[in-house]
């Protein structure tokens, strides 16, 4: 029976893909990385390389920077999906490589539910990843929750108005893909009061790295990377005040 595995790299640096993702990776037949239409070498190709041989990587272009064209999206998703459905006609296991984790907010859930509708009976599975916020509290030193702390995660595409929500409540908050709305995160951070001890970061673990204080949010000295974190931790008072 047929298997693809939905294989989380990391947010790039290699040495923060897990065991299971590097065994997964060798032991498929064929790896499937996302590539942008311009042909470039995204994050997870890049990671994947350290560990597999190229000749067994297989390029696959998603419309990964599409948001209005919704047509030219699923078009890209479908030609994706029919282009694993190949492989897995010639290959027993195919992995799919997703920066991050495979089960948040991740390309392969589009590409398993296409190919699963076109191979009926296809086995579907997942290795976990590290994240970029866990990336991100690890090198900035941000602690992302305690006690009884809850934490909310938001991707700034859905409206800076749903992340400001998220801040007006008493837990830690992070923010992805907020790149290209720097000036209004950073509004949503003043105007709750949670600028102090917020930390962004993008690049994480590569050469272009970047972690700073959010405060440096309101004047950037250029365009944000899109795939940038935010970590705003909860308030804090006593040690263990929130047990």
């Amino acid at each position: 029976m047929s298997r693809l595995i939905g294989v989380g790299v990391g947010p790039g640096d290699p040495e923060l893909v897990t065991v299971k993702g590097v065994n997964a990776l060798r032991d498929a037949d064929a790896v499937v990385v996302p590539v942008m239409e311009d042909g470039g070498t995204g994050r997870a190709e890049a990671t994947v390389l350290h560990y597999v041989d190229a000749a067994r990587v297989v390029r696959v272009v998603f419309a990964l920077n599409e948001r209005s064209d919704r047509g030219r999206r699923e078009a890209a998703w479908d030609a994706a999906g029919a282009r694993v459905a190949e492989l897995l006609g010639t290959h027993r296991t195919v992995a799919f490589a997703t920066i991050g984790d495979p089960n948040v907010y991740s390309t392969f859930s589009y590409l398993a539910q296409t190919v699963g509708e076109l191979l009926p009976g296809l086995v579907v599975e997942t290795v976990p990843g590290i994240t970029a916020m866990q990336d991100l509290a690890a090198r900035s030193g941000a602690v992302l929750t305690e006690g009884t702390e809850p934490l909310t995660l938001v991707p700034v595409t859905a409206g800076t108005s749903v992340l400001k929500e998220a801040l007006e409540g008493p837990g830690t908050v992070v923010a992805y893909k907020f790149g290209r709305l720097a000036a209004e995160v950073a509004d949503a951070l003043r105007d709750t009061g949670r600028t102090d001890g917020a930390v962004w970061g993008s690049a994480l673990g590569l050469p272009g790295e970047s972690i700073r204080p959010a405060a440096e949010l309101t004047a950037p000295d250029a365009p944000l990377p899109y795939l940038s974190t935010l970590i705003a931790p909860a308030r804090r008072g006593s040690r263990g005040g929130k047990l």
